[in-house]
């Protein structure tokens, strides 16, 4: 088990200042990168999507809750399966009431969408405790069209972006094997509502909704994973067998599995 060297504050210090240089350089990447994310062109939504909630049938637009944003997280449900997926649940888990109001006081809303059958989600719901907006999409195309769901008999494969030779290039063969359909996903996407040309005016009636962003993969951790970023700030890390410097924990946890 190796931990970091032992020095004296001076040393400490030096190496700390140093380090503060690097985390800067960060900060204005991240910073820059935020921007082009707001740069990036949006997708009108065409498709009338149908998902099942507590209050009965409810379109993309009533996710929105009457507000101009909503973040939308996909969460891993197959209709086969009795719960939800341990790794999307723990997120939930971390996702706070004043997260929540944080949100909404930007005017934007959160809601998880899975394709399990709403009782299905509303059992599971109730068994952690969760009272944030949870839908069903069961029956509809969403999860196939935001490619979270992967079927090829339904619909061309593509994972974060890539296509089914470029998943195989990739080493990820896995995604592409028939005997693994359907395969559940996790993911974020981003949408925003305004006039049916892109322009201002959330309160017009005839609001179009438009698909800003979508993340998936490790891109997820950005989000969902709030544990592991007070981690990464730590002596010894997530402690996971992949991280470097290697040997710093004698007994690694799993990661969460998540593709690159």
């Amino acid at each position: 088990m190796s931990l970091p060297q032992v020095v004296s504050r001076q040393d400490w210090l030096a190496a700390r200042k140093e380090l503060l240089h690097q985390e800067k350089e960060l900060t204005r990447q991240r910073d820059a990168l935020n921007a082009d994310r707001r740069r990036l062109p949006m997708v009108r939504v065409d498709k009338e999507y149908v998902f099942d909630g507590p209050a009965g049938p409810a379109s993309l637009l009533d996710l929105f809750d009457g507000r101009r944003q909503l973040v939308l997280q996909h969460f891993m449900f197959d209709p086969s399966w009795d719960a939800g997926c341990p790794s999307c649940t723990g997120s939930l888990h971390e996702l706070s009431a004043g997260l929540l109001a944080h949100l909404n006081s930007r005017d934007t809303s959160f809601a998880v969408v899975a394709r399990a059958p709403l009782a299905k989600i509303e059992a599971y719901k109730a068994s952690q405790g969760w009272t944030f907006p949870f839908y069903s999409s069961h029956g509809s195309d969403f999860n196939y069209d935001f490619h979270t769901t992967l079927d090829e008999s339904v619909a061309p494969v593509m994972f974060n972006y890539r296509d089914r030779d470029e998943l195989i290039q990739a080493g990820f063969e896995s995604l592409t094997e028939p005997d693994g359909y359907p395969s559940e996903q996790p993911g974020y996407s981003f949408f925003l509502r305004a006039t049916a040309d892109g322009e201002h005016g959330a309160d017009d009636e005839n609001n179009t909704v438009f698909h800003t962003y979508s993340t998936f993969g490790r891109g997820c951790e950005d989000l969902g994973c709030a544990s592991y970023y007070y981690l990464d700030h730590t002596a010894l890390g997530r402690q996971e067998n992949w991280e470097e410097p290697s040997g710093r924990v004698t007994d690694p946890h799993d990661a969460i599995p998540v593709f690159t």
